[in-house]
């Protein structure tokens, strides 16, 4: 096993790999730019090492500062997390070559899996069912009008590299093809320096359903179930849950096998994630992320395995710990992540400093999160600050945990959002499993939220008045009975609160 790793990331996910990596007896080397000077990360590690600047293209993204920085500190292995470099296979190919260890899959797995369209050519070489449509990039737009009409109405656009939501268009009608596709050629070439493109079937009410797998260095190779990831906007995931409602044992033994089978096609090792749609009572590949998943932890949950454990010893060539039946799932488990975002002004990123911070906790409930009093949230980073995932003996339990952990969470300074995962764990339709991937952008937040800002700012409201009344009666913290007694009159008024239509404040 490695005695002394280097996490080429920040955050959360530094902090989830540091954690089990001590349990391990394995030294970790944390890297950091400027602005995390004071991060949870770089003071958890063994050995932090700058990286200077303040932006991720001037520190994490910079491959040669990471390669150096694990030269000089004696690192036997790069982890890289998700984001940055995790799927980039110029940076694992670099990695190998100065004789570390890459903690993911080979270099041709990523390029492959990476490339939507060599995706999907080596899957349907491989027999694993694809969305109907394309597998070589559209050459204009006049050529994506005449192939669309072999493939039927709607369209996705989608670019051929990258991922997070860009260079993606639905196309309903033929009139919208020329102008959607030079818009996502456009964007896919600015965020991927790629500007391919190809089409496929939109599906109109799919769900997001992902397997997770791991492959060692000696063939084996095991699935650990499902993660439904429908709750999602502008194609980034919100809320997760495991197993999935609509998945029965038949499906899931299905699905795991056609995962395991993609991955086998492109000699894949380490941790990965085969996303599907499922639609109609079938299901087709999306993609192959190349690495471990933000959702990972409910996989973990209900199943009761260390994935970054796991992940550790195949990359030091170890055998899987674990054959496939021995793999068992046990209860419901809900992950939510909180953003720095503003939920009412369309999920935009917030920024700001945490003032105030109370995290939830309980039997339970888990906090993967990198917040902490004085941490300052811009725009260079992602707006991830933490996960909150929950377990419960079966779903109703899960989502009533995850209720209450979130009306503990409070995050003062920082927008953030918690109130939309709120609102869509009490839908009903949420709660009896009747949902897709247009289920968040359906709900009024706007309305919701609205409300729930309405009743912070009446107790914000009731906080400053008593604070008045004290401090115009002369108590001083020594003599809090006191004021009580006196100032109880003066705290008689009532706020009154407006309600939304349903009746909630």
């Amino acid at each position: 096993m490695f005695q002394r790793i280097l996490i080429a990331n920040r955050g959360e996910i530094a902090l989830r790999v540091i954690r089990t990596a001590r349990e391990m007896g394995i030294e970790c080397v944390t890297v950091f730019s400027e602005a995390d000077a004071h991060s949870l990360h770089t003071r958890m590690g063994h050995v932090a090492v700058p990286l200077g600047g303040r932006l991720p293209s001037e520190s994490y993204l910079v491959a040669d500062k990471i390669l150096k920085a694990a030269k000089e500190t004696g690192a036997q292995a790069i982890h890289p997390g998700y984001g940055f470099l995790s799927e980039n296979a110029a940076f694992a190919r670099a990695v190998v070559d100065a004789g570390l260890a890459w903690i993911g899959p080979p270099p041709h797995a990523i390029e492959v899996m990476g490339d939507k369209i060599e995706s999907r050519r080596a899957m349907l070489a491989a027999g694993v069912p694809l969305v109907p449509g394309l597998t070589d990039p559209v050459a204009d737009a006049d050529a994506a009008v005449a192939a669309a009409k072999g493939i039927g109405y709607p369209i996705m656009i989608k670019a051929a590299a990258g991922g997070g939501g860009k260079g993606i268009r639905i196309v309903r009608d033929p009139g919208e093809m020329k102008s959607a596709f030079r818009t996502a050629s456009g964007e896919a070439q600015s965020a991927f320096g790629d500007g391919r493109l190809y089409l496929e079937r939109y599906l109109d009410e799919p769900r997001h359903i992902e397997v997770q797998v791991m492959f060692d260095q000696h063939g084996g190779a095991v699935h650990y179930g499902e993660r439904e990831c429908s709750i999602q906007r502008r194609h980034q995931k919100l809320l997760e849950e495991s197993p999935g409602p609509i998945v029965d044992a038949e499906l899931r033994a299905q699905m795991g096998e056609v995962a395991l089978r993609a991955g086998r096609a492109v000699g894949y090792q380490g941790a990965g994630t085969v996303e599907f749609l499922y639609s109609k009572g079938e299901f087709f590949f999306l993609e192959m992320n190349t690495r471990l998943q933000v959702e990972h932890p409910i996989t973990e949950m209900v199943t009761g395995v260390d994935l970054v454990r796991d992940q550790l010893e195949v990359a030091a060539g170890r055998p899987l710990a674990r054959t496939q039946d021995e793999i068992t799932w046990r209860g419901h488990a809900i992950e939510v992540r909180i953003n720095a975002e503003d939920v009412n002004a369309g999920f935009l990123p917030a920024t700001g400093t945490i003032r105030n911070l109370r995290l939830p906790g309980g039997p339970w409930v888990r906090v993967d999160s990198c917040m902490y009093r004085g941490l300052e949230v811009g725009l260079n980073y992602d707006p991830m600050l933490a996960k909150i995932i929950v377990w419960g003996e079966d779903r109703a339990t899960a989502i009533e945990r995850m209720r209450r952990a979130l009306e503990e969470l409070n995050v003062g300074g920082v927008r953030t959002s918690a109130p939309a995962a709120l609102a869509v764990l009490a839908e009903p339709a949420f709660r009896a499993g009747e949902y897709t991937t247009h289920f968040l952008e359906a709900l009024d937040l706007k309305g919701r939220v609205g409300a729930q800002e309405r009743l912070v700012a009446a107790i914000s409201a009731v906080h400053r008045r008593a604070m008045a009344s004290r401090r115009a009666l002369g108590a001083d913290a020594g003599d809090r009975r006191g004021w009580q007694a006196r100032s109880r009159a003066a705290l008689s008024d009532h706020v009154r609160l407006a309600t939304n239509p349903g009746g909630q404040a």
